[in-house]
């Protein structure tokens, strides 16, 4: 199930949903709080937190800083076999994409960064990159989502960075990385103004 900022959150349905006691939804809430993905009002429903535009774009700014240094440290220290694990992503990716399976593609890439960030090495960069992933999980899936007209680009700009890990190109690593984060918050940007105007009644 997908909820949208804003939406509530019934402990007795998720527990319900999750085939488990309120005491553990309650916990998991709780620690959804401290990332910043839930609101725990007094006396209140908790509900999924509303994160603005600028909020978005700040995070952006620090995760796509975080993920070309990611990139330049792979480059430099990661091994032959780790960055061939990565290679290993793009052949089920490109057949999720073939079928159309948007979800799919999107867990992929999901799992894609996670490994970069294993391999990268530095467990302080990976902490708040994990961190920061949570906070824009919901945000990427719907940029992929919104952004199918990029699917083609998105798969050849991560083969292309694959290509820059192996041949050990520092520059065009972290390059296509930043296009790529900058791509996806350009999206979201997108998407946003045009519901903007349809609030306003400027777009019908």
């Amino acid at each position: 199930m997908d909820w949208m900022p804003g939406d509530d959150l019934n402990t007795v349905d998720l527990s319900k949903q999750f085939q488990t006691s309120r005491t553990p939804v309650k916990e998991a809430l709780l620690l959804l709080e401290k990332e910043g993905l839930v609101t725990i009002p007094p006396y209140r429903r908790p509900f999924v937190t509303r994160v603005s535009l600028e909020e978005v774009r700040e995070i952006y700014q620090v995760r796509v800083n975080l993920l070309m240094l990611t990139a330049e440290l792979i480059v430099n220290t990661a091994s032959d076999e780790d960055i061939a694990s990565l290679r290993a992503f793009l052949l089920p990716m490109r057949e999720m994409a073939a079928a159309h399976d948007i979800d799919g593609v999107f867990w992929a890439s999901v799992a894609f960064r996670n490994r970069e960030a294993e391999i990268g090495g530095n467990r302080q960069v990976k902490r708040i990159l994990d961190s920061l992933g949570l906070r824009t999980l919901q945000l990427r899936h719907l940029s992929m989502k919104l952004g199918r007209t990029y699917a083609e680009q998105r798969l050849s700009d991560r083969e292309r960075l694959v290509g820059a890990y192996e041949e050990r190109d520092a520059s065009l690593a972290v390059a296509l990385t930043g296009a790529m984060v900058r791509r996806s918050l350009k999206i979201f940007e997108q998407s946003e103004d045009v519901r903007a105007k349809k609030d306003s009644g400027q777009v019908a």
